[in-house]
């Protein structure tokens, strides 16, 4: 028997309650690891935003494919499934916070981090990844006693209902979307020097890994004097026009993107970093970009800071963004946190690698 992590969001921690807890599914994309389960195996449930453990379930039967919609109002596109058995499954205010001492000391992946950071919040990237044995047990036994005569955990209703996904019809079947609330606030910055400072640098970081896979780096013309005071390209690296055939329009948009990496005539990923400005805009030229040229292949990734990855989800759903052409923004546009980044600098064979290591890096919206 092997324990997994199984996700759920508010939605579809929602969605799931009301349904008889007898089958649970992933994205196509994770259909490989949902092959690794077998029977007998566990799945340790976790409910995101309120960073609480909801549940076990005992899978009961091999990985099977099923596009019937099981949930009522709500979009499904989990359709590698599995059935399952559900041993506990807790309500939201019995639900265990992580960050409980009880838990969190024990657990391998968060006793030796600071609970402020996000260094320990890799493991939770997507559902199915494969638990410590001794964490699986842990959380198994925690959980089943929280069912028994367990401690309640308040939940703000308020703050948890803007935490639940909405949704709008689109043109061909409905789409989940998040509204942010109107009373947001750009975040405060201490001193602009700073403020520059840091986010030149995770530029330079993002010019230096593409450079070492072998991309050429085109650099948004107002921020390129200062990253290059931080990062020193290789001749013919740097690029001073973008080789690619636009209209001016189209390019003119491209041109305003941070970062992009760019293979032989082609744009191979887009970077925007917003670091204390707006993430709406850093997303808006993003979308800017598919609504031009809605056929371009490119992967889009907004860069920002540890604590504003739920400010990055919130906006990545705004519903002028789930109602492009190509589909919703957020099915193609994904989130990397500084720290991940760096993580993955530290890379000891990035010249050896494809780009696609950044899907072991970046976050999507579930």
């Amino acid at each position: 028997m092997a324990y997994y992590l199984d996700i759920f969001s508010p939605a579809t921690y929602e969605a799931f309650s009301k349904t008889s807890k007898d089958v649970t599914g992933v994205r196509e994309r994770h259909a490989n690891y949902a092959e690794r389960l077998r029977p007998g195996d566990k799945l340790i449930c976790y409910l995101t935003k309120l960073s609480r453990w909801v549940g076990v379930l005992e899978v009961m039967s091999g990985v099977f494919r099923d596009d019937t919609p099981r949930f009522q109002d709500t979009d499904d596109p989990y359709v590698i499934r599995l059935k399952v058995k559900p041993v506990v499954w807790l309500e939201k205010g019995k639900a265990i916070p992580i960050r409980e001492d009880v838990v969190w000391s024990k657990l391998s992946f968060t006793k030796d981090y600071p609970k402020t950071g996000s260094h320990w919040t890799g493991i939770f990237r997507s559902s199915l990844n494969k638990l410590d044995d001794a964490d699986g047990k842990f959380l198994e036994e925690i959980i089943l006693s929280q069912s028994e005569n367990g401690t309640n955990y308040p939940v703000n209703l308020e703050e948890y209902q803007k935490k639940l996904i909405q949704r709008v019809r689109g043109p061909e079947e409905d789409i989940s979307v998040s509204i942010p609330e109107d009373e947001h606030k750009e975040k405060e910055e201490t001193t602009e020097d700073v403020t520059v400072r840091e986010s030149v640098k995770i530029q330079a970081l993002l010019a230096r890994i593409g450079e070492q896979m072998g991309f050429k780096i085109w650099i948004a013309t107002g921020d390129r004097s200062r990253v290059l005071h931080e990062w020193t390209p290789e001749v013919g690296v740097l690029l001073d026009r973008l080789p690619i055939n636009f209209d001016d329009v189209t390019l003119k948009t491209i041109e305003r993107i941070d970062i992009l990496w760019i293979k032989r005539r082609s744009i191979a990923r887009a970077f925007e970093v917003e670091h204390k400005t707006s993430i709406y805009s850093g997303i808006l030229r993003m979308a800017d970009l598919v609504a031009l040229q809605p056929t371009l292949d490119i992967r889009l990734h907004i860069v920002a800071p540890d604590d504003r990855r739920y400010e990055v989800f919130q906006e990545i759903q705004r519903p002028v963004f789930s109602l492009l052409e190509k589909g919703p923004l957020a099915e193609y546009c994904t989130y990397i946190s500084y720290d991940r980044l760096r993580d993955l600098a530290k890379e000891k064979h990035l010249t050896h690698l494809s780009d696609k290591v950044i899907e072991y890096y970046e976050e999507v919206v579930e």
